[in-house]
């Protein structure tokens, strides 16, 4: 959520801004970090769901640890909360 509010406040500076008397240049590397951003976050969303959908089928969190290259403890600790809030 954090992210989401930083871009909508970035975006509302970008308002603000008067072509006429700022300078400019290429963008394309700041879009590129944004969207990359924009990636990151549709990824670690996309990843969230499948763990929650593989303990609701029943996978083990050392199954889930192993295909993460994490021990069992690590991925539950990170993940355990979240899992449990989806399945909710």
């Amino acid at each position: 959520m954090a992210r989401t509010q930083h871009k909508t406040d970035v975006e509302e500076w970008l308002d603000t801004l008067d072509p006429a008397t700022t300078p400019a240049k290429d963008a394309r590397h700041l879009r590129e970090i944004g969207q990359a951003l924009t990636n990151l976050e549709d990824a670690e969303r996309a990843l969230e769901k499948a763990i929650a959908d593989a303990r609701a089928a029943g996978d083990s969190w050392t199954a889930i640890g192993a295909v993460l290259g994490t021990s069992r403890q690590a991925a539950h600790r990170k993940f355990g909360p979240k899992a449990a809030g989806r399945r909710s």
